[in-house]
């Protein structure tokens, strides 16, 4: 069964194609009756628009395309949501695709988003060289999520991991805790910014910092403790580089006949929507992931309603969660 076009839609309302055009556009020249009929026609032969062939008229598509670096993340969970319900309420549909933290895959996730002619990219998280987004966003405005910037060309909107570090080592300190370990969250959006927030947090509290390598997944995690293990540092708390980082850690923990927190203390970060689980309850830090997701939405928006071509580079705030998996030091790894 072929697809209904709108020559179909003007026949069963008996009108010109040229007013069911105005009527998808919204035009406000077009009488209520026949309105009507066309809006009629529309439904009773389940006509979709051709959004693409639309914005080359119009020049604009009304579509956002969003490029997620890890779709296993649930971190980007709340952040779509926040894009999502943003568009929406400003009359915008959003495309989504995923890089999977794939440099190489990144960048034909992003032609393939090029190629489509969103008005406007939204990258969260990417792993892309700042030299492809700059030369991107020369062609279309483009907002990085969780990727710190100060590029002319570009727009972002992140958290400050360095804050939200300090506020980690701050909170395992206050509960007593002297050898605490970090485990790296290698090339994830953040992570090297969380790790400086660690050393710089604890060098002012007069401690030693105790670094692992690790990434932002649950393998990661897992190899972060093992690595811990195998030393003789004997941390009595665990910063993870993020929560899905954690939970890997926790996993690793089990086996190695650890109990959180009462033998070792964990501390996650983003506060994702399987911290706050019951059987995981993990002490974590916050990011205003939604924000996150609302904020990405009308800066895209400032460029392409209100005609903003300055730069411009927000930093949200982050906050403490505390839940079960963080207590006085025991006797530690």
């Amino acid at each position: 069964m072929s697809r209904p076009t709108i020559h179909d839609v003007a026949k069963r309302a008996g009108v010109s194609k040229s007013l069911v055009s105005l009527v998808m556009q919204e035009s406000p020249y077009v009488s209520d009756e026949r309105r009507g009929a066309v809006l009629q026609a529309v439904e009773e032969l389940g006509y979709r628009p051709n959004a693409m062939a639309r914005g080359l008229v119009q020049q604009r598509s009304h579509v956002l395309g969003v490029m997620l670096s890890n779709l296993h993340n649930p971190f980007f969970a709340d952040v779509v949501t926040g894009i999502e319900a943003k568009a929406l309420q400003r009359g915008y549909r959003a495309f989504f695709n995923t890089g999977i933290r794939v440099p190489e895959r990144e960048a034909i996730a992003l032609e393939t988003l090029l190629q489509l002619q969103a008005d406007g990219l939204i990258l969260a998280g990417t792993l892309l060289d700042m030299k492809t987004i700059n030369k991107a966003g020369k062609a279309v405005p483009i907002v990085l999520i969780s990727r710190a910037t100060r590029s002319r060309h570009v727009d972002s909107v992140a958290g400050d991991e360095r804050l939200g570090a300090k506020i980690a080592v701050d909170h395992l300190v206050s509960l007593g805790h002297t050898r605490i370990a970090h485990i790296d969250g290698g090339r994830g959006a953040g992570a090297k910014r969380r790790r400086r927030g660690y050393e710089a947090a604890m060098a002012a509290h007069g401690l030693e910092p105790l670094v692992t390598a690790g990434s932002y997944t649950e393998e990661g995690g897992s190899e972060g403790v093992q690595n811990l293990l195998a030393m003789d540092r004997n941390p009595t708390a665990v910063f993870a580089p993020n929560d899905l980082a954690a939970l890997g850690c926790l996993q690793a923990l089990s086996e190695a006949g650890r109990s959180v927190p009462d033998d070792v203390s964990l501390m996650g970060y983003d506060n994702a929507w399987l911290a706050g689980l019951q059987h995981i309850s993990l002490t974590t830090i916050d990011q205003p992931r939604h924000e996150l997701g609302t904020t990405a939405v009308e800066l895209l928006l400032e460029r392409l309603e209100d005609g903003r071509k300055e730069s411009r580079h927000i930093v949200l705030e982050p906050a403490l969660v505390v839940r079960a998996t963080t207590a006085p030091p025991a006797k530690g790894l």
